[in-house]
């Protein structure tokens, strides 16, 4: 859904090749947009996690990668220098200015996976000064024909779930409070029916 709200085919030759830049990239929802853009086999993809995950997000297919801890990564500057004509936006912490200085001069779009009050602020302005470098917040809940595709996609075996950790229903809370750290490396599992012995 992300990918589309900011413009990326999907398909092979589906669209103009896009420089595309996910935040977050590890977590749970930017390994699956990295594998995506990845797959189209047309997209620059650089995806920007933690020194920890550098590996494990080139091997979903991103093509450069940026570390949050170094300056090149906190700024979202990547080695290529590339401008990014589309961001998904994962992570939490990065305002408006982050994003602008490295968004492609012909427009660029980031789409907000974690808008805020001033998210929707800014994308009203840019949308009233019709603005070549956009912010959009996603504010959809998943559909189940996307919810479809993506499960047929991993049963294909052309993207995987990367699988953080698993807890039974009784600890679900320490799920939760892994998942609110922001330091999970793929999806956090619950569940939902506990064996019994």
């Amino acid at each position: 859904m992300a990918l589309r709200k900011a413009g990326v085919g999907l398909d092979a030759g589906d669209g103009p090749a896009k420089n595309m830049l996910v935040t977050a990239a590890s977590g749970g929802v930017g390994t699956f947009a990295v594998q995506l853009a990845s797959l189209a086999g047309h997209h620059h993809v650089t995806a920007a996690c933690g020194a920890r995950n550098l590996d494990l997000v080139r091997g979903l297919g991103a093509d450069e990668t940026l570390d949050y801890g170094t300056p090149e990564g906190a700024s979202l500057r990547g080695p290529s220098e590339r401008k990014h004509d589309a961001v998904v936006h994962c992570a939490e912490g990065f305002p408006w200015s982050a994003f602008k200085p490295v968004l492609a001069d012909k427009g660029g779009v980031v789409v907000d996976l974690t808008p805020r009050i001033a998210s929707v602020a800014v994308a009203v302005l840019h949308w009233l000064c019709f603005s070549k470098k956009r912010l959009v917040p996603l504010i959809e809940s998943p559909k189940k024909q996307d919810m479809d595709a993506l499960m047929g996609l991993v049963v294909q075996g052309k993207i995987r779930a990367v699988v953080d950790s698993r807890y039974p229903l009784s600890s679900a809370h320490e799920g939760w409070a892994k998942s609110m750290s922001g330091h999970a490396t793929g999806k956090i599992i619950v569940d939902m029916v506990e064996d019994a012995e």
